[in-house]
């Protein structure tokens, strides 16, 4: 739940309640400063008022990327100093992801959670660097692993003397250009110990195209929150941009940011009932 002490030792994290849901939600890519700020300003102000725990996601660096020719980032420093100006200017947490050891340090000067991306969340050298941080650690299950492999990956960051994980269900691959998300998993992560997070946008990415452009099904992210809301999840995790068709990254799964406080309203009342049982 969010009320575990690990979240709750984010002091710049708001509406922090038994029973809610947390929203980790953002650009997939800084852009640049204007679109970060716009972006973050607009989802405080939805869940302040819809009193949802927040935090601010963005890659300052895209590594994974099909084509050479793929936009990786607007410089390593500029972007990290753009999260830490979100972080300060609305007084809220911010996450974004790291792909190799020595990322790991320089990252944690200016954000709250360093994130594992799911390609990488067995490489121990990785988990390692990013535990000594003694940062929030959010590790995100690999498309290839069965949700209970993840003990060891929590294991590894816990064995390096860092309690402080998160795990992220993003679907399974049972084929080569589609992902499915198998809601039993969650339960069983959570049986683990850690709060436990549903991506509801990379959960539908269609990766491998021929194009060498990820393509995505983002009519089908509320049906994919919907359900992880009924099963428990403990926070969401959203890819959103007020103009996916041009974002510069992964638009083709992300949601429509004048799509999110409708999205979030029906999760709430959901959320609710569910509650009462």
């Amino acid at each position: 739940m969010i009320t575990t002490e690990m979240l709750a030792s984010l002091s710049r994290i708001k509406h922090i309640k038994e029973g809610a849901f947390f929203l980790i939600a953002g650009p997939c890519a800084i852009e640049n400063e204007k679109s970060a700020l716009d972006i973050a300003e607009s989802i405080t102000d939805i869940t302040n008022r819809l009193k949802i725990p927040f935090i601010f996601k963005g890659s300052y660096r895209k590594v994974n990327r099909s084509r050479i020719d793929s936009f990786s980032g607007i410089g390593d420093i500029k972007a990290l100093k753009i999260l830490q100006k979100v972080q300060k200017t609305f007084d809220i947490p911010v996450i974004t992801d790291i792909h190799s050891a020595n990322d790991a340090s320089m990252a944690a000067e200016y954000v709250d959670i360093l994130q594992i991306p799911a390609f990488l969340c067995r490489q121990t050298d990785i988990l390692v660097a990013a535990a000594k941080t003694n940062k929030i650690i959010n590790i995100k299950k690999g498309q290839f692993l069965a949700p209970a492999a993840m003990k060891f990956a929590a294991q590894k960051v816990i064995d390096s003397g860092n309690e402080k994980i998160i795990l992220t269900e993003r679907g399974s691959m049972y084929g080569y250009y589609d992902l499915v998300v198998d809601y039993r998993g969650l339960v069983e992560m959570q049986e683990l110990g850690f709060p436990v997070v549903l991506d509801i946008t990379h959960s539908l990415q269609q990766p491998n195209q021929s194009s060498g452009i990820t393509g995505g099904k983002p009519k089908l992210i509320e049906t994919i929150a919907r359900a992880g809301i009924a099963v428990g999840v403990d926070g969401l995790f959203v890819e959103t941009h007020p103009d996916p068709q041009n974002a510069l990254s992964d638009g083709a799964n992300m949601l429509p940011l004048h799509k999110l406080e409708v999205l979030l309203k029906r999760l709430l009342a959901i959320n609710k009932l569910i509650r009462t049982f």
